[in-house]
């Protein structure tokens, strides 16, 4: 049922439609008191022609649909008009003198066009406009009712030729610029908290790093500012250098691109003098001709590649706290060289120490530090030059000054009183247990970082000369062989050695020559297998001497293992002959063995530069070049032995000394 104001003959009354699905009739129920009347209103049968084909076929315009009926009313409301309504709320009085101006106007026109218009005209005129507000007025209080959005579906309908496309071309550029607007918005709030969520998230990262950095570093707070501590002051350090950093918030980045991996947001300032990175280069090189040609040492090593998810700040403050290390140590050092008083000066010059460890050898310590400029760097054209950095020495100087640290937070024992009054028992005992002067001196002599770092050079250098020298014996000289076997353990004063001397392929019996050397600081202790010990300097000539001499024993100590094995009888063995040419090098050594039936006898000399000289006694009655003597006439003298004679050694068949010997033995011993 759909419900219209109708007018009547003097008042207005209200009138209900009901449409039939049959007939499109509509059954007027009057609400009033009057009587009903019906009012049949039916829609023409004809619809409009829109096209006759050329074959007379008409093609009519389909009606529009109730929802396309509808949507056609709603475009032509006038939602900006007022209603009577709120003009009635607003001035009654005026209302009524307006309808009573209405009132003769009306009745004016009322007689003037009644007799050219239709009776049920102005019936029809309000119904329709009463149809038309009552529908307003029942969509408004539904939308106001269910709370819900008004929709209106599209209408398909054919252009006509009155409206200008120049209109829709506006309307549709305004509902897109109206679109526009309200997605500019929507994307500068969906910015905006973009921004701030990552201006929270930074924070919340600035704070999580900040407390990482905390758990590692030393951290304090003075006004507005974090601040850090690099020094070794806590561990026992003196070094004046304060060593503090900053503590920033990184805010070179920009939140609008995108966030790199490896941002960080916080950062460290630190001191420009503890920027780049520094090493303590320790050097054993020939003495330079002239002191000028020293100067500032400007080497560079590059940088090892930081760690996987090592923060950036880890690894500033890091190669900053070893810049302040090597400085402290290069100072210390410095402060040494200048107090200590040897009989060979040390130098200081810029940023090295010169020293002199061994005659024509000097000890270089240098402090490299670079600040990571490409200019100081393309300012050296210099050639590379062989790394001899002692990697060894930079550790110990850092261990050792690790340990004067903690020296200095150890607490010493200071001397005792040495007197008390009578009184407690401590006391009492303060003056018995009082330190003598003796003791006091013991305290107070400790070496310095210096010495320590001579004392370990010296030994280093030592120990690499003779390991050159054993190096250099074994590949000139190859019979006797020798061996060279170093131990693991060894101490930063003192390394040990066993040295073997063989033959290849009778290292089972001609095992006598075994040596022990203990490598000091300034001299090397040779511990033979008897026992006896040798003392020995840091020349390198002493040690390829006693080399070559006990190489040259060896040869006579295997000539005695070997008569043993054969079967041969040892007659005489020295190791220092008294006869014969004198050896420049050492003493020579000589041995005699006779056969088993004691017809020939072998004699071997043999010394480190005379080399080596075989002679063979043969009986008597086997050289015929014996004159005939009428004092000897028994035949029993003959089985004496006669003159000897020289073996020609060189041309011997046999890969080494001891083989020879061993055929040369064969062949002289008898068949049984």
């Amino acid at each position: 049922p759909v419900s219209r104001l109708t007018s009547g003959p003097g008042n207005l009354d209200v009138v209900s439609f009901e449409k039939k699905k049959s007939v499109g009739t509509l059954k007027p129920v009057i609400m009033s008191g009057g009587p009903a009347v019906r009012v049949s209103i039916e829609s023409a049968c004809e619809k409009q022609v829109q096209e006759v084909s050329l074959d007379g076929i008409e093609t009519y315009v389909q009606p529009l649909s109730m929802s396309q009926n509808l949507a056609k009313l709603a475009q032509r409301i006038d939602f900006g008009q007022g209603s009577d309504s709120e003009e009635e709320g607003g001035d009654g009085t005026s209302r009524e003198q307006e309808w009573g101006k209405q009132e003769p106007e009306e009745d004016e026109a009322t007689v003037k066009f009644q007799p050219s218009l239709w009776p049920w005209d102005s019936v029809r005129n309000n119904l329709r406009s009463a149809l038309t507000e009552m529908c307003v007025l029942y969509d408004v209080l539904s939308v106001v009712k269910e709370k819900k959005y008004m929709t209106l579906d599209p209408v398909s309908q054919e252009l006509t030729g009155k409206t200008p496309q120049v209109f829709q071309l506006i309307s549709k550029k305004k509902s897109l610029a109206t679109a526009a607007q309200m997605l500019l918005k929507g994307a500068d709030k969906l910015s905006k908290s973009v921004a701030e969520n990552q201006e929270n998230r930074r924070q919340r990262d600035f704070n999580s790093e900040l407390l990482r950095l905390r758990s590692q570093w030393k951290l304090r707070k003075v006004g507005d500012k974090i601040l850090g501590d690099l020094s070794y002051r806590s561990a026992g350090s003196l070094f004046p250098h304060h060593g503090t950093f900053e503590v920033i918030k990184n805010t070179d980045i920009d939140l609008d691109k995108k966030i790199p991996e490896d941002y960080c947001p916080l950062d460290v300032q630190i001191p420009s003098d503890l920027e780049g990175s520094a090493y303590i280069k320790v050097s054993i090189q020939k003495q330079a001709p002239d002191i000028g040609d020293l100067g500032t040492v400007n080497l560079f090593r590059r940088q090892p590649k930081a760690k996987a998810g090592t923060q950036p700040w880890h690894v500033k403050l890091e190669a900053a706290q070893n810049v302040l290390l090597c400085k402290e140590i290069f100072a210390q050092l410095s402060r040494e060289a200048v107090q200590i008083k040897s009989q060979i000066p040390h130098i200081v010059v810029k940023n090295q120490i010169i020293s002199q460890p061994f005659p024509g050898l000097q000890l270089s310590i240098s402090l490299c530090h670079s600040t990571g400029d490409r200019k100081n760097q393309r300012a050296s054209p210099e050639k590379p030059k062989p790394d001899d950095h002692l990697y060894v020495l930079e550790h110990n100087l850092h261990q050792l000054m690790r340990e004067f640290h903690k020296q200095t937070l150890s607490s010493i024992v200071m001397p005792h009183p040495a007197s008390a009054p009578f009184g407690h028992k401590r006391l009492r005992l303060a003056g018995p247990m009082a330190y003598d002067k003796a003791e006091i001196a013991s305290l107070q002599q400790n070496e310095g970082l210096l010495e320590k770092v001579i004392k370990q050079a010296k030994h280093i250098f030592l120990r690499s000369r003779t390991a050159r020298t054993i190096d250099t014996l074994a590949s000139r000289i190859e019979d006797p062989q020798i061996q060279a076997h170093w131990s693991n353990i060894n101490d930063v004063y003192e390394s040990s050695v066993k040295v073997l001397i063989t033959s290849q392929g009778y290292e089972q019996i001609c095992k006598s020559i075994q040596l022990q050397l203990n490598i000091g600081v300034e001299q090397i202790k040779v511990v033979h297998r008897d026992g006896r010990v040798i003392t020995l300097s840091h020349q390198e000539q002493e040690l390829q001497d006693f080399l070559l001499s006990q190489m040259s024993q060896h040869q006579v100590h295997a000539v005695q293992q070997l008569a043993k094995v054969m079967g041969w009888h040892v007659l005489s063995f020295s190791n220092h002959v008294g006869l014969g040419s004198v050896e420049s090098i050492g003493n020579a050594s000589a041995i005699t063995v006779a056969s088993s039936n004691g017809e020939y006898s072998i004699s071997v000399r043999n010394g480190p530069e005379s080399g080596c000289k075989v002679m063979v006694q043969f009986p008597r009655n086997r050289c015929k070049d014996l004159p005939k003597s009428d004092v000897i006439q028994d035949n029993k003298w003959n089985h004496l032995r006669g003159p000897h004679k020289e073996v020609h050694w060189s041309k011997m068949e046999g890969r080494n000394f001891v083989y020879k010997m061993e055929l040369l033995m064969a062949a002289l011993t008898p068949c049984p």
